[in-house]
């Protein structure tokens, strides 16, 4: 796993850049032989997004506050906030919880379900992937609350339906290293499926993600993203962009929504706030790399961006 002081090189492709950082951490993936009657409720788990693969028969999706889903084979749905969810093959069945299903460990990342009725057959890959990445998590944070993509729809249907087929095959034969194809082809499915929404939907035609396609705003992003800690300024980063000084800060806060100096300073916080997190380095070295050369400074700073000190967060 790339450590996470390391900063990726800045492309020409800054929404690419932000793929690149989907580094899969935490990964879980369940293989369901399902057969009806069967409904299982799914809880929110924070920090993860969750994603549901129909393999072999059909059944439905239901998250709250949404329409149900009829997913059939060949489907994939993403869940990007972990919103609580329900899985069933009939909409009128009471679910039963996740963790009350007995499962077959294959692995450290792998298990099987096995559960249901006497009924019609359902084989499911459902997966629950953390990130690792600031510029991961910011993504993430754009996507609605479900994607769903048909392997039947056009420009969709030949990268899943080969996909899917390589990830049946594994698991119907599970030859030896079969766990890791199958965990590498989801972590791909999963780029893929995050790579066809951007490509259409016209929500990804707004705000951040609409940035990083911008020519010259994408470029200054990707270099702060790439170096959050270097001595950034407006000018520094009109420069780099081929643009004024006052055209730069009005584009960037038309298409960004805020002014690139608040931007660079909550970007900077987000980094540090992770390394905090998931890392034992001192706060003060963590300071310096995110570009404040007072620990003073940046624990004042710190505290009035997220209401909470980094060492208490650090604790928690």
């Amino acid at each position: 796993m790339t450590h996470p002081t390391s900063h990726p090189p800045v492309h020409a492709d800054p929404l690419g850049e932000s793929l690149h950082l989907l580094r899969l951490e935490g990964t879980l993936y369940n293989q369901g032989a399902l057969t009806a009657p069967w409904s299982i409720a799914v809880p929110r788990l924070e920090g993860l997004l969750n994603f549901l693969v129909v393999t072999a028969g059909r059944c439905w999706l239901v998250l709250d506050g949404h329409e149900p889903i009829r997913m059939e084979q060949g489907c994939l749905a993403l869940i990007p906030h972990a919103t609580p969810h329900r899985v069933c093959s009939d909409l009128d069945l009471p679910p039963v919880p996740l963790f009350e299903i007995p499962v077959e460990k294959v692995s450290e990342r792998l298990e099987i379900m096995r559960y249901g009725g006497d009924g019609e057959p359902t084989r499911t890959m459902y997966g629950c992937v953390r990130f690792d990445h600031v510029a991961a998590h910011h993504l993430i944070s754009h996507l609605p609350d479900v994607i769903y993509i048909s392997s039947w729809e056009e420009d969709t249907g030949d990268w899943l339906q080969s996909t899917l087929r390589l990830v049946a095959r594994e698991a119907a034969q599970m030859r030896a290293g079969g766990e890791t194809v199958i965990t590498r082809l989801a972590d791909v499915m999963v780029i893929q499926a995050l790579r066809s929404w951007l490509d259409t939907a016209p929500e990804a035609n707004r705000g951040w993600l609409a940035a990083l396609r911008d020519p010259q705003i994408g470029r200054a992003l990707a270099k702060v993203h790439a170096k959050p800690g270097e001595d950034w300024s407006v000018d520094l980063l009109a420069r780099a962009t081929g643009m004024s000084r006052s055209a730069f800060a009005a584009r960037f806060s038309a298409i960004v929504g805020s002014a690139p100096m608040t931007y660079i300073t909550q970007w900077r916080l987000s980094v540090a706030r992770n390394r905090i997190a998931v890392t034992d380095d001192p706060v003060a070295q963590i300071a310096g790399d995110v570009g404040y050369k007072s620990e003073a400074a940046f624990m004042r700073a710190f505290n009035r961006q997220f209401g909470i000190s980094p060492g208490r967060l650090r604790r928690s």
